[in-house]
């Protein structure tokens, strides 16, 4: 069983990491929020959790601990799987779901896709109280995304940016066309908005 995976990151996505470790490169899901904490970054430490099937052999990576620990017990609610966990944790900082979750709030998980009613229930009844709570510098993207509503300049878009985010929201089970609306209408309201709040947005709006 994998625990880490410590490399060159030769490859990184909003939703993948390729880590390069002694000549091998191992293709990793990650959430939104990995995404922001590897951004910048060369090479270093990820944290892994497997899942083996009879069809597939499947890595998920994680930034922080904290995370990871979301990710098994999202996995342990009855109908989430695991590339529902991973939207759920592109969609709130774990800081952020975990107030979603001890504070009993229905709607925020409802906002989610694949979370209707029943699996929004699910989660609070199962998950409530059994939650640690968080270290501020556990979530970067709070960070980015408060220190980016604050004024902060940022640099103008990129041409791959809107295609970046479509294919992110695509490999997370969205509909192209409907992706496509959705990042056209957010990069309208906000010309210089980054891709990782391009992509948390448009989580919430499709």
């Amino acid at each position: 069983m994998i625990a880490y995976l410590r490399g060159v990151y030769t490859e990184l996505t909003p939703t993948a990491v390729l880590v390069e470790c002694a000549g091998v490169g191992y293709s990793v899901a990650i959430s939104l929020t990995t995404y922001t904490a590897l951004s910048g970054k060369k090479e270093g430490k990820i944290l892994i959790t497997e899942i083996i099937r009879e069809d597939a052999h499947l890595l998920y990576g994680f930034a922080t601990a904290a995370e990871q620990e979301l990710f098994r017990h999202l996995m342990s609610v009855s109908g989430v799987g695991p590339n529902t966990a991973r939207i759920i944790l592109s969609s709130y900082p774990p800081n952020e779901l975990t107030s979603i979750i001890t504070l009993g709030q229905i709607e925020p998980l409802k906002a989610i896709k694949g979370i209707g009613l029943k699996s929004a229930q699910r989660i609070l009844v199962d998950l409530r109280g059994k939650l640690p709570a968080l270290d501020e510098g556990d979530s970067p993207m709070t960070t980015i995304s408060t220190s980016t509503s604050r004024g902060v300049k940022v640099q103008p878009l990129e041409s791959t940016t809107p295609q970046e985010a479509v294919s992110a929201l695509k490999m997370l089970g969205y509909p192209e066309a409907a992706a496509q609306k959705v990042v056209r209408q957010l990069i309208a309201s906000d010309p210089t908005i980054s891709v990782e709040e391009l992509i948390k947005q448009g989580l919430k709006l499709l």
